[in-house]
């Protein structure tokens, strides 16, 4: 344990460390580095062994005695945490270059990145409510001055802003639910809190309620979304990658603790925790392809993705409600699985899109378009992320989604009329979803790498970025090969996490495990069938191939807009889902027989956004607006003011 707490203070003092030097983003990696392999030191050791590492120490009146343990649980996201933040902060020195030469103040960046890695790291093993919160605020101030990284902007500003408004309403409902927990037990400890829940079951839905609300604030479940895909565009590329990839998973992370202090779930909260999921899953894939800004699209994709992680996270719970322990063990395994695997594509996907940007000073993605002549490694890069978010073999996303269905199929045995009906809609709807990513990344890489370029941008592009962005994305991408390869060995990995939530038989894991070696052999087989043809191919056509033009129809002067457009890719899907959506048409049509100019844009805007949101914030300036003529300005009517409120203050407590 002692190694783990060295870590965190080497990455709490790096950012300070790191300003002294020229080259601070280097400095700052090296000890990331360092902090992470003494992070990930007894993380794996309590994997391998589950016997938990446990440290107390008394705050005497304050807090009590405050215990942070590494279970496997917690064991299981310090080594996401840690790898994955390695992964962007090495990624950050590429992405920053050109701010850096532009004269860009840097400092607070600097200070803030390693800040965040280190509260995520303390939010998982915190096992006091007080104590918890502290780390919880920490890691959502680290988060947004990250965000307003190019304050200079209005829209990064609104973003930011909009981002810390709805993590305090997150941390609201979770002190509220700590509140009622401490009163009740008697104490802030979590341990004490399974107590205080044991047998009281409106009592414990209750919190579950609330905690589910404010976690999954967090985590970005649907309808408590609404920052994500805002705060997500507006930060650097890097933070997008661990807010996407890491931190909206210590939402999911509040949620599966609250599960292990909880002795059975209720069946009703079962099924609202399932509905939610698929709606999310849903809600998210389906703006997804609406939009143009490549990384507000990533942003609602991973709103799908905790989606599924909430399906197979509600399946878990089911099987423990009817007593299956099959079940409840491929569904907890299946999220785990898909909270790793959703880290490692979505923060490939996301350094790709960041790599397009600082190429190309745009993430609109009507002005991009045959990158991957200019980006190759790139556009391979993001090529992967795309097949593996899709959930297609070989790679990684196919391995979480295969058992998290595995574990749907064994549902179907509860022979519970409701519990039927709930994971046959689950099924379908997974898989409508499936097909529903295959269309919007199969859009997205083709608009933005392939055809003709559609903008000066796009065309001005020469180069690939440096080896710095590569590096990190190239890791990924083999990491995400490396699972779908050897799928049996990640289930393994996360058996003794699961055992937080049940008692592991390991003679129920022996037909899964068979079938991931199954699809083990035909991965490797596929791969070096695949290889074989690309290598016979390249050997059979060097030096023979010949490009011509193609027959024109007797037009050969073909231009950039003679070519699909992200809108009319999407279209005929979309065509069929016209009230789920708040459209907003720009259209300038042709006026002459000769037009000199005609153009039509679409823009989608979030039904919660336009119908919720905006008139609250409405109506809120509204009522503001009246008291607007008490800031005048005048000492003398702010004193007035304050002997008022003292006057008030005294009568109230003599009352």
């Amino acid at each position: 344990m002692e190694y783990f707490f060295i870590g965190i203070a080497i990455l709490f003092l790096s950012g300070i460390i790191s300003d002294f030097f020229k080259n601070k983003i280097s400095v700052l990696s090296g000890l990331a580095i360092i902090s992470a392999i003494l992070t990930i030191i007894p993380s794996v050791n309590v994997l391998l062994t589950s016997e938990s590492l446990i440290y107390s120490y008394n705050f005497n009146q304050l807090f009590g005695a405050v215990n942070f343990v590494i279970d496997p649980l917690s064991a299981f996201f310090i080594v996401v945490i840690a790898i994955m933040s390695l992964v962007s902060l090495i990624y950050s020195k590429g992405y920053l270059k050109p701010y850096i030469e532009k004269g860009k103040n840097i400092k607070a960046h600097i200070v803030f990145l390693p800040i965040l890695m280190a509260s995520m790291m303390a939010v998982v093993t915190c096992q006091n409510a007080l104590m918890f919160l502290i780390c919880w605020e920490i890691m959502s101030l680290s988060s947004f001055f990250l965000v307003i990284f190019e304050h200079e902007k209005k829209e990064v500003r609104r973003a930011a802003i909009k981002y810390l408004v709805f993590m305090h309403l997150s941390v609201l409902f979770i002190m509220v639910a700590f509140a009622l927990l401490s009163l009740k037990s008697g104490s802030f400890d979590f341990t004490s809190f399974m107590s205080a829940m044991h047998g009281d079951k409106h009592f414990t839905n209750t919190i579950f309620l609330l905690l589910f609300v404010g976690f999954g604030m967090k985590a970005g479940f649907v309808p408590f979304h609404n920052w994500l895909p805002d705060a997500h565009p507006a930060a650097p590329s890097h933070v997008s990658a661990m807010m996407s990839g890491i931190m909206i998973k210590t939402g999911i992370y509040g949620i599966l603790r609250l599960l292990s202090l909880v002795d059975v779930p209720s069946k009703s909260i079962c099924f609202a925790v399932l509905i939610i999921s698929v709606v999310s899953a849903l809600y998210g894939l389906l703006y997804a392809i609406t939009q143009h800004d490549v990384k507000r699209f990533l942003a609602y994709s991973s709103i799908e993705n905790i989606g599924i992680i909430g399906i197979s996270i509600s399946v878990g719970m089911i099987g423990l409600s009817y007593g299956n322990d099959i079940v409840a063990l491929l569904g907890f395994v299946g999220a785990l699985l898909h909270i790793l695997n959703h880290s490692i594509f979505k923060q490939l996907l996301f350094l790709a899109a960041g790599a397009v940007y600082n190429k190309t000073h745009t993430r609109h993605v009507e002005l991009l378009g045959g990158l991957i002549k200019s980006m190759p490694k790139t556009a391979t890069g993001f090529l992967i992320g795309a097949i593996a978010i899709c959930g297609l073999p070989p790679f990684n996303g196919f391995v979480s989604e295969f058992i998290i269905y595995f574990g749907m199929f064994k549902a179907l045995s509860i022979h519970h009329f409701v519990s039927v009906i709930m994971i046959l809609f689950a099924i379908s709807s997974l898989a409508l979803v499936g097909t529903m990513a295959v269309l919007c990344f199969s859009k997205a890489f083709s608009i933005i790498f392939l055809g003709a370029p559609r903008s000066e941008q796009a065309k001005n592009v020469n180069s690939d970025v440096d080896n710095s962005m590569l590096i990190p994305m190239g890791f990924l991408a083999v990491l995400a090969l490396s699972i779908g390869l050897f799928p049996q060995f990640m289930f393994k990995f996360a058996l003794n996490p699961v055992s937080v939530f049940i008692n592991v038989d390991y003679s129920t894991v022996v037909e899964p495990l068979h079938i991931l070696q199954l699809i083990s052999l035909f991965a490797l087989g596929f791969v070096v069938v695949l290889s074989l043809m690309i290598l016979l191919k390249m050997k059979l056509t060097k030096g023979r191939i010949e490009l011509h033009e193609t027959w024109g129809c007797g037009y050969n002067q073909p231009n950039n807009h003679m070519q699909y457009t992200a809108s009319s890719y999407a279209s005929p899907f979309l065509s069929m889902l016209k009230p789920l959506f708040k459209k907003v048409f720009d259209i300038e049509k042709p006026r002459r027989l000769f037009p000199r100019s005609a153009h039509f844009s679409l823009k989608v805007e979030d039904i919660e956004e336009a119908y919720i949101i905006n008139p609250i914030l409405k109506y809120d300036e509204m009522f503001l607006s009246k008291f607007e003529s008490m800031q005048s300005g005048n000492i003398q009517s702010y004193i007035k003011y304050g002997l008022i409120f003292l006057v008030v203050v005294v009568i109230g407590s003599l009352l």
